[in-house]
C-alpha cells in the first residue's frame, strides 16, 4: 500500500482479497433471497395463482441475462466499484457517475428498507413466542421497530470496518442456517402437497387469471433479483477473480431462482388466490403453518429475520466498495478512499453507508426508497450490457476476460432491452425519485468532476 497519513488510513490504498467462491457467493444469495420468499408470495400469487411460479422463472432469465455479461466484464476488471468501474471505463466518465451515485444510494435506500425489515421481523417472532402482544407493537408503531433496526445497522458497520473477512463469516453463516430452514420447509410441505405424506393438495388450475397476470407479476417481482452484480462490486476483494465472480454471480442467480420457483408452487397450490392475495405480504408465514404448525411459523420468521441480516450486511458492504470506486476514479473527494491499514477496510466509506443508512431507518417509510433502488439497478443493469457491447466493439489491448459470455451479442442486447423495459412498469413515484438521483449525479458530476480523466477507458 501507498504510505498514508498518521490516522492509519492509506488514501486510495489496496484493499485485501479476503472473500472466496462461497463469501462472493453468499453476497449474492443473500441480498436475492430476501423479498422473493419472505415478501412476495403472496402478492405474486394472489395475482397470478400457481403460475407465479413461471413470473419468478421470467425474472431469473432475465437476471441470467445480464449475470453473463456482467461475469465477463468482472473477470476483465475485477475492481471494487463493480457496476460503476464498468460502465465508466465501457460507457465514460458522467454515465459512469450516474450508474455510481445511484448505485451508492441505490444500495444505502435498499439497505435502510432491510433493517426496517429486521425489526419488524423481531416484532413478529415476539408476538408469536408470546413475549409482546399486537397491541403492545402497535402502540407507537414502526418508530420502535426502527430503532432496533437502525440499532442493529450500527452493529453490521462496525463489522464491516473490522476486516472484510468478519462481513464474509456472518454472511456465510446467516446464508447457510437460511438455506437450511428453506430447504426443510420447502421439502415437507412440497411432500405434503404431493401426497407423499398425505392426501393429494395439488389442485385448480395452474394460471386461473390468465398469462397477462403472470407477465406484469413478473415485472413486480424482478426486485427479487436485484443482487447478483453486487458480487463484482466487492471484486477487489474477491480471490481468485478469474474464477470465482462468475461462478458466484451465476450460482446465485441459478440458486435463488430454483427456491423461488418451489416457493410459489406452494404457497399458489396451498391457498387459493383469493386467500393468499387477502394473507398479503405475511403469506409466507401462514404456509409454513398450514404444513408445520406454530414452530413451521416461527422457524420462517426466524428465516426472514436472517434474511433481512444477510441482505443488508450485503448491502452495506457493497455500497462502500461503489463509494470507494467513485472516491479512486477521483468522482467524489479521495477521503471516501481511504483504507485504514489495520483491517484493509475503507472505513471512511463504510462510515458515511452505514450512517447514512441508519438515519434513514430512523426516519421510518423505507418502502418508497426500495422501490427507487430498484429503479436505479435497472439502469445499471441495462448500462452495463451496452458498456459489454461498446468495450467489445472498440477492443481494447487491457481488455482480456477470462470468461466471455455466451450467445454475444444476442445475450447483452436482450438484458439491456429487458432491464431498461422493466423501468416502464414501476410506480410513477419510483421513476420520478428515481430520474431525480440520476439528476443530482449529472449535476454533481458538472460541477465537481467534469475534468476527470478516467485510466483504462475505452
Amino acid at each position: 500500500m501507498t504510505e498514508g497519513s498518521d490516522d492509519g488510513a492509506d488514501a486510495g490504498g489496496e484493499l485485501d482479497r479476503t472473500i472466496g467462491l462461497v463469501g462472493a457467493t453468499t453476497i449474492g444469495t443473500g441480498i436475492m433471497i430476501g423479498a422473493g420468499i419472505f415478501v412476495f408470495p403472496g402478492l405474486a400469487a394472489g395475482e397470478a395463482g400457481p403460475a407465479a411460479s413461471v413470473s419468478f422463472l421470467i425474472g431469473g432469465v432475465i437476471a441470467l441475462l445480464v449475470a453473463l455479461p456482467a461475469s465477463e466484464l468482472a473477470t476483465a476488471m475485477p475492481k471494487s466499484g463493480g457496476g460503476y468501474y464498468f460502465v465508466s471505463r465501457g460507457l465514460g466518465a458522467l454515465p459512469g457517475a450516474i450508474v455510481g451515485v445511484g448505485l451508492v444510494f441505490g444500495l444505502v435506500f435498499a439497505s435502510a428498507f432491510y433493517l426496517v425489515g429486521f425489526g419488524e421481523y423481531v416484532a413478529m417472532i415476539l408476538i408469536r413466542v408470546g413475549v409482546l402482544s399486537t397491541a403492545d407493537v402497535t402502540v407507537g408503531p414502526l418508530r420502535a421497530v426502527a430503532w432496533v433496526g437502525a440499532f442493529f445497522g450500527v452493529i453490521l458497520t462496525f463489522v464491516s470496518v473490522s476486516g472484510t473477512e468478519n462481513s464474509e463469516s456472518v454472511q456465510n453463516a446467516v446464508v447457510g442456517v437460511l438455506l437450511a430452514i428453506l430447504v426443510v420447509f420447502l421439502s415437507v410441505s412440497g411432500l405434503d402437497l404431493l401426497g407423499v405424506r398425505g392426501e393429494l393438495r395439488v389442485a385448480g388450475a395452474f394460471a386461473p387469471r390468465g398469462w397477462g397476470a403472470v407477465l406484469s407479476t413478473a415485472a413486480l417481482v424482478f426486485t427479487s433479483y436485484l443482487g447478483f452484480v453486487q458480487v463484482a462490486t466487492v471484486g477487489e476483494d474477491v480471490v481468485d477473480p478469474d474464477r470465482n465472480l462468475p461462478l458466484a454471480m451465476i450460482s446465485s442467480v441459478l440458486v435463488v431462482t430454483v427456491l423461488y420457483v418451489a416457493t410459489l408452487l406452494i404457497a399458489g397450490y396451498t391457498f387459493t388466490p383469493e386467500e393468499i392475495g387477502r394473507m398479503g405480504e405475511t403469506a409466507i408465514v401462514e404456509v409454513a403453518e398450514s404444513y408445520l404448525g406454530v414452530a413451521g411459523a416461527v422457524a420462517i420468521l426466524f428465516g426472514g429475520l436472517l434474511a433481512t441480516v444477510s441482505s443488508a450486511n450485503a448491502s452495506i458492504l457493497s455500497a462502500s466498495r461503489a463509494l470507494y470506486a467513485l472516491s479512486v476514479d477521483s468522482i467524489v473527494p479521495k477521503g471516501a478512499g481511504r483504507v485504514n491499514r489495520r483491517y484493509g477496510t475503507p472505513h471512511f466509506a463504510l462510515g458515511f453507508v452505514g450512517a447514512t443508512t441508519v438515519a434513514l431507518v430512523a426516519l421510518g417509510e423505507t418502502e418508497v426508497l426500495a422501490e427507487v433502488a430498484s429503479f436505479l439497478h435497472l439502469v445499471l443493469y441495462g448500462a452495463l450490457c451496452v458498456a459489454l457491447i461498446v468495450i467489445r466493439r472498440r477492443n481494447p489491448d487491457w481488455y482480456r476476460p477470462s470468461f466471455n459470455c455466451p450467445g454475444y451479442p444476442l445475450v447483452p442486447v436482450v438484458g439491456a432491452g429487458a432491464s431498461f423495459g422493466l423501468i416502464a412498469f414501476m410506480d410513477p413515484t419510483s421513476q420520478v425519485l428515481g430520474a431525480v438521483v440520476c439528476a443530482v449525479a449529472v449535476i454533481w458530476y458538472l460541477g465537481y468532476a467534469r475534468n476527470v480523466r478516467l485510466k483504462d477507458a475505452v
